[in-house]
């Protein structure tokens, strides 16, 4: 029953926080428009793929998970 408890704390956090990052990003300028990410609009189309965004993104994500689990491990 514990680590019934911990999982529905770990995945309602995980929830919060993906709820909190739909709610700030609209607010970054640059999340979506860095150089590199592929853009194109023609007559009746538009395709929009940010490639640098997502290995940004993925990094930053990378060092916040290994620190956080570093600490855990403690």
């Amino acid at each position: 029953m514990k680590q019934l408890g911990m999982h529905l704390l770990i995945i309602g956090f995980f929830t919060a926080a993906v709820g909190l990052v739909l709610l700030v990003a609209p607010k970054i300028p640059w999340l979506g428009n860095l150089p590199g990410d592929i853009h194109y609009r023609g007559k009746s189309t538009e395709f929009h793929f940010p490639v640098v965004t997502c290995i940004v993104v993925s990094i930053v994500l990378t060092v916040v998970l290994n620190v956080v689990l570093r600490w855990f491990r403690r």
